[in-house]
């Protein structure tokens, strides 16, 4: 349905996610995904691993239009989190994770971009940030905001693949952004080569279930030996196929959002830091961070696999 209201173009949108932070914004709508017959055959395979989830909301992933009722616009943005490594030996976190839980930071202002959009007119704004069943490289790919990479992640021109991706379900009929047609990877293999566990098998295909930052979040049991060997003194998450992309090493640059910039709450040289945590003293500390999600448990293994594999 055609909400009625003052014109409201892609740029204007893209100018106000801007002054709140946000690296670019786009338009694209909802209909069926193209790559639906993939999903299906990826979630057959057994390649999401425990991810039981992705199989209760492939159907919406599948037919964008089925997320949110009344929504016709799919408002996607990207958020920059890139940070540059400490310098020296040790553990790893992935860049996304030294700093605030990039799930309530990026909701926040998402919800000021939807408030916007409700001063124009729309009266169904339901913004997701990572936590819902929406096909956000897709979608953001289909608004214009770059293509997706051999190694999975949505890589954009003159920025790289170091960011977020939100979205904003709207009944607001805005005018789409036109897609993002070429592929920009060439003839680079470079992300495929690197990856330790193997875990992209082929162009655009990944097997979550040997990738690190799959076993560092959200496997809960111990991880096969031969994986855990190859963590590369990561403990949560993983950028490494990120971190050689010619496109990042290019383009990448410092994000200018605080609430993800490192703490420096994770010592890289104690490897009995979390076996001395309480929980208590964990929810303190971790409590508002991406480390929460494995918790204390999970972090205490993930070190130990960690510290192992810098020797490996």
């Amino acid at each position: 349905m055609t909400v009625a209201g003052p014109p409201v173009a892609p740029a204007d949108i893209e100018t106000e996610a801007q002054r709140l932070g946000f690296l670019a914004a786009g338009v694209t709508t909802l209909d069926p995904n193209e790559h639906a017959a993939i999903l299906d055959r990826w979630l057959a395979s057994g390649q999401a691993g425990t991810m039981r989830y992705l199989h209760r909301q492939a159907a919406k992933r599948k037919a964008p239009g089925k997320i949110v009722p009344g929504a016709v616009r799919a408002v996607m943005v990207l958020d920059n989190y890139f940070q540059p490594d400490p310098p020296g030996a040790g553990i790893r976190i992935a860049k996304y994770a030294r700093g605030r839980d990039y799930h309530v930071e990026l909701l926040e202002r998402l919800r000021r971009l939807g408030a916007w959009l409700t001063e124009r007119g729309a009266t169904v704004v339901r913004p997701f940030a990572d936590d819902g069943p929406v096909p956000e490289r897709e979608l953001a790919a289909r608004a214009g905001l770059g293509w997706i990479g051999k190694n999975t992640m949505l890589i954009r021109p003159g920025a790289g693949s170091f960011f977020f991706i939100g979205a904003i379900l709207t009944d607001l009929a805005v005018e789409p952004t036109p897609p993002f047609g070429t592929d920009h990877c060439g003839t680079c293999t470079r992300c495929i080569d690197a990856c330790p566990t193997a875990a992209i098998l082929e162009t655009r295909v990944l097997d979550a279930s040997r990738c690190i930052s799959f076993l560092t979040i959200e496997y809960k049991k111990e991880p096969p030996p031969e994986l855990a060997a190859r963590y590369q003194g990561f403990a949560f998450g993983c950028d490494i196929c990120n971190d050689v992309c010619p496109w990042n090493e290019r383009f990448a640059a410092p994000s200018p959002v605080a609430a993800y910039l490192d703490r420096g709450a994770v010592p890289r040289l104690d490897p009995g830091f979390f076996d001395r945590m309480t929980e208590t003293e964990f929810a303190d500390r971790f409590g508002d961070t991406p480390l929460e999600r494995p918790g204390l448990a999970g972090m205490r293994r993930n070190f130990t696999h960690a510290f192992a594999s810098l020797d490996s």
